[in-house]
């Protein structure tokens, strides 16, 4: 069965790039993506970890903790390692997850066997500290991700854990954005004093908090 929005996410306990992890523990309080590539040596997954890499800053400064999986061995992704740094100009600074046992990706179900019977897909899975999934996107093997919108997903997630917030089409930081449905008038009075701009009952428009 998949993984729906509001599961708690498997734990469990793995090899990777950077050693042994529990992974419910290696989350602590963190938000965190976990992704999966369907190959080691594919190219790619290898273009893919060197854009994480590089934005490891900005999920860091986001709280989110970055873990990446693929079903081949941890001897063949140390090998690998070496071949993004040459190729994308960036050290792997986060984990790889060995699951040759396709253990994670069969909890995950990350192997879609019309696509694939041995591989994983290119699956997504944000999961908030609570340790439930918050979003899922699946790409089929030849699609590159853009981690750029992984980035603004989080964004929005973030403004609606903490501000009872959501973001409208094509929104973007620092963009108006909208007072959820849950929150009635009066509770709105409250949570943003300096007013909103409503165009119908339903549709008010706040101006983004800062930081």
């Amino acid at each position: 069965m998949s993984l729906r929005l509001g599961d708690t996410a498997p734990d469990f306990e793995v090899d990777t790039t950077d050693g042994k992890l529990k992974f419910h523990d290696w989350l602590g309080s963190s938000w965190g993506i976990l992704f999966s590539h369907p190959k080691d040596f594919t190219p790619v997954c290898t273009t893919e970890l060197g854009r994480v890499a590089k934005l490891k800053p900005e999920f860091d400064k986001r709280g989110v903790k970055v873990i990446g999986l693929s079903v081949d061995p941890i001897e063949d992704h140390h090998a690998w390692v070496g071949d993004i740094k040459d190729t994308q100009g960036v050290a792997l600074n986060f984990p790889l997850i060995a699951d040759p046992d396709r253990a994670v990706a069969t909890a995950y179900d990350m192997i879609h066997p019309n696509a694939s019977e041995t591989v994983t897909v290119r699956s997504v899975f944000v999961i908030g500290p609570d340790k439930k999934v918050k979003l899922t996107l699946t790409y089929p093997a030849s699609t590159g991700r853009n981690f750029d919108e992984l980035l603004r997903i989080v964004d929005s997630l973030q403004l609606t854990a903490k501000h009872k917030l959501a973001t409208p089409a094509d929104w973007k930081k620092g963009d108006e954005v909208i007072i959820v449905p849950s929150v009635k008038d009066e509770e709105a009075k409250t949570l943003f004093p300096e007013g909103w701009r409503a165009e119908k009952p339903y549709l008010r428009y706040v101006k983004a908090p800062q930081g």
